[in-house]
């Protein structure tokens, strides 16, 4: 891993219960609140008395150190290749994320060195000064609970005026575009973020829904051969997606996954990117779908 176990939870632990010690913090109690607080359950049977015991020889037996100064981490140069070419990813610059100084910095790898198959070429303007105000404007909202207000215009070319809640953004990765999920906004409840126009938060006094829309669910049934590492790759692929795997036989195997109905055309890009290792069981529009989609292919003469 390039950010070692350095960065873990033990270690940022122990970092900070030394940092108290330093300032002149002796009571174990307290210092059992800094287990408490940054790492996991078991680690109070662990943590405090491996520091006492001197097993790790980081404590006195009297509960003091030797270290002079606060425990820092500073970054290892492959860490800091790592962010910078991190940094290089427009989609970062969307969420005002601030990097370490990185100017001479030689990127691990930047967006010259990896092509991305089955996506999309017209994903969002992740770059537009318009749409990264949006996309903070409706961060901040979510993030405080509070309404926003929007133009959009529908399939008939009228133009919507819009007060909704935002309550979370989704990623498309085939798409490369952002989705927005609302509240309180009874019409529609998932929009895509190119679409919308004049977004600013709304101080009006009438409240809001705070619910969001249920979805149309369904459920994929597929089976899927575990050769050249197929499995692997398909459950990665689908990761965060609600499912089951049931080993039929040695080499096959059958997956559900629950998925939004309105999201049946990416999970059929995304089947089919597997090719004949994925067969489709179910549901029946998802197979109606990847019969079109082949028979297209077929009509002209891809393979």
């Amino acid at each position: 891993m390039i950010f070692s176990e350095l960065y873990s939870a033990y270690y940022n632990t122990v970092a900070a219960i030394l940092s108290r010690i330093i300032d002149g913090e002796r009571s174990e109690k307290e210092l059992q609140k800094i287990v408490a607080e940054r790492a996991f359950g078991e680690s109070l049977l662990t943590i405090m008395p491996s520091l006492k015991s001197e097993k790790w020889q980081l404590l006195h037996g009297d509960m003091t150190t030797s270290l002079e100064h606060k425990p820092t981490m500073p970054l290892t140069t492959l860490q800091k290749r790592w962010l910078k070419a991190i940094s290089l990813d427009p989609r970062i610059k969307l969420f005002g994320v601030d990097f370490p100084d990185l100017g001479d910095t030689e990127p691990l790898f930047t967006p010259a060195d990896y092509y991305v198959y089955d996506k999309y070429s017209d994903g969002d303007p992740f770059e537009d000064e318009e749409y990264v105000r949006q996309f903070r404007i409706i961060l901040e909202a979510i993030r405080n609970g509070s309404q926003i207000k929007f133009e959009m215009v529908n399939r008939n070319g009228k133009t919507l005026y819009i007060r909704c809640r935002p309550k979370r953004l989704e990623y498309s990765e085939k798409d490369d575009k952002f989705r927005l999920i609302t509240a309180g906004w009874h019409s529609v409840s998932t929009i895509n973020l190119s679409k919308m126009h004049n977004c600013a938060h709304y101080t009006g006094p009438k409240d809001l829904d705070h619910a969001e829309r249920d979805k149309a669910q369904d459920t994929l049934t597929v089976r899927v051969c575990d050769e050249r590492n197929a499995l692997e790759r398909f459950m990665l692929h689908f990761a965060h997606f609600e499912k089951q795997a049931e080993k039929l036989d040695k080499n096959t195997y059958l997956v559900k996954i629950k998925y939004a109905h309105e999201d049946e055309s990416e999970m059929v890009i995304r089947i089919l990117s597997f090719g004949p290792m994925v067969e489709v069981i179910g549901s029946e529009s998802i197979k109606k779908l990847v019969i079109e989609k082949l028979k297209k292919q077929l009509n002209c003469g891809l393979k």
